[in-house]
């Protein structure tokens, strides 16, 4: 007990730290759940359908250059997760706005189904 009171300020400084961390960690998660909608929609664009784990990669690459420090704390199995919850959002996308559809699968798919 006595250890507590003489070092109260070393244990208030360590809960600070530790909750500017998670605030930190939690706040770029966000960020990056919302940049990873715009990397699988590029990664569709470019590659196109039928080459799932190449897009995965690609994105996973790009998102270890875009957020570096971040890219450590994340393993790379919830990263996925993020992935198919982002593709699940550019689906939606395609299927509800034509403009999306448009930027992603071009012109000349979009004239097909007409």
């Amino acid at each position: 007990m006595n250890w507590l009171i003489e070092n109260w300020s070393m244990l208030v400084v360590s809960i600070v730290v530790l909750a500017v961390f998670f605030y930190a960690v939690y706040t770029k998660r966000a960020n990056a759940k919302e940049w990873l909608k715009w990397a699988v929609s590029q990664a569709e664009m470019w590659l196109g359908s039928g080459t799932g784990q190449l897009k995965l990669r690609q994105v996973y690459d790009a998102f270890c250059k875009q957020f570096p420090w971040f890219a450590t704390f994340v393993p790379f199995s919830l990263f996925s997760v993020w992935v198919d919850e982002a593709l699940e959002w550019m689906k939606s996308q395609i299927k509800t706005n034509d403009k999306v559809k448009f930027y992603i699968e071009g012109p000349s798919l979009l004239e097909e189904e007409e």
